[in-house]
């Protein structure tokens, strides 16, 4: 998926996980965690990849849409579970 980004400035966040095993739960959550993403305000799109490593890009419009979405309470669970398990 190539996300639609804007010609004008924009910013990326860059997610990265390592192994080649989906963990049981692992697709759902990443599912919501895109639908909330889609609700955020700012959000402009994401692209990914997976192999061994997988690489996600999100595009924001603001910093501060950025900083909105890292303190959101239902992506910090799921950020502490990603790094739990």
């Amino acid at each position: 998926m190539i996300a639609k980004t804007p010609s004008t400035t924009y910013y990326a966040v860059i997610f990265t996980s390592i192994g080649k095993e989906v963990r049981e739960g692992y697709e759902s959550m990443a599912d919501r965690m895109l639908e909330l993403a889609k609700e955020q305000e700012g959000f402009l799109g994401i692209e990914s990849a997976k192999e061994e490593i997988g690489i996600k890009f999100s595009y924001w419009s603001s910093l501060d849409s950025i900083r909105k979405w890292k303190m959101n309470a239902e992506h910090l669970i799921a950020q502490e579970k990603g790094r739990n398990e």
